[in-house]
């Protein structure tokens, strides 16, 4: 399949990823919410070579990406939007936020199924919380994403133009999320209403199960306040509550190898 597009997808989203990492590592080095556990330097190789190993993995078996499901689609006129009839200026922004819908329910499965749990608790191991830890997921977890979420592109008729938007946007929002970052509180509470920020995420990564099972979003707030799934906020505070599972501590368990066994060990 040729398509300007896609032969531009890789660093349409590249340019992008590589400028909100160094923005958000730079000020979480200059503003941090958290003492760290752990350096950076014992967290950081891991963390990173496991977003190595998911990119190599997921162009090896899925060439063209989401964006070329999307193009797939168009071209044979599939999908819902495209049986509408749906302009681009209704069809781009309503599939973005349908895909960010289907992100937040992904995520609540992963949580409730315990086959799910063992692959995503992978992410949820990370004994600190740091713009990393919005990319630490094991492999099997993205390439199970990735086919729900070419199903959701199908059955949408999502654009190419949108799904390339959301990639770049969840990319850059899990980051931004994960940040070890301080915001000033009004800042934080006006961001909220819309998009899921730090404190608010940061709450989902507590050692306490109640909390690890609130705020699923990545980018925007409203569907943990729709569905019921907001907590505003850790019942020890931020510095005092427990990033991780108790059952994965041993700084060992930061290693890239441990890492991509986890989900075969109890």
């Amino acid at each position: 399949m040729s398509d300007p597009l896609l032969a531009q997808e890789p660093l349409l989203r590249l340019v992008p990823f590589l400028g909100v990492f160094a923005l958000t590592a730079a000020l979480e080095a200059w503003l941090p919410r958290r003492a760290r556990r752990l350096p950076r330097l014992s967290r950081w190789p891991s963390n990173i070579g496991i977003v190595i190993v998911d990119t190599l993995l997921v162009r090896l078996l899925f060439p063209t990406a989401a964006v070329g499901v999307a193009l797939a689609v168009e071209a044979r006129g599939g999908g819902l939007l495209n049986w509408l009839g749906a302009p681009a200026w209704v069809s781009v922004p309503v599939a973005v936020v349908l895909l960010d819908l289907a992100v937040y329910v992904q995520h609540v499965l992963f949580h409730a199924v315990p086959a799910l749990w063992r692959v995503h608790r992978v992410h949820h191991a990370d004994t600190d919380i740091d713009v990393t830890t919005g990319l630490r997921f094991h492999p099997l977890e993205i390439l199970l994403s990735m086919l729900i979420k070419s199903a959701v592109i199908a059955v949408l008729g999502a654009p190419a133009l949108a799904v390339l938007a959301f990639e770049v946007l969840l990319n850059a929002t899990s980051m931004f999320n994960h940040a070890n970052l301080r915001l000033p509180a009004r800042l934080d509470a006006l961001l909220r209403r819309v998009l899921v920020t730090p404190d608010m995420h940061r709450v989902h990564h507590s050692a306490a199960e109640p909390e690890t099972n609130s705020n699923y979003g990545f980018n925007l707030a409203l569907w943990d306040r729709l569905f019921g799934t907001y907590r505003a906020g850790p019942a020890a505070g931020h510095e005092g509550m427990t990033i991780g599972l108790e059952a994965f501590r041993d700084p060992a368990e930061a290693r890239l190898d441990r890492m991509l066994t986890q989900p075969f060990r109890d």
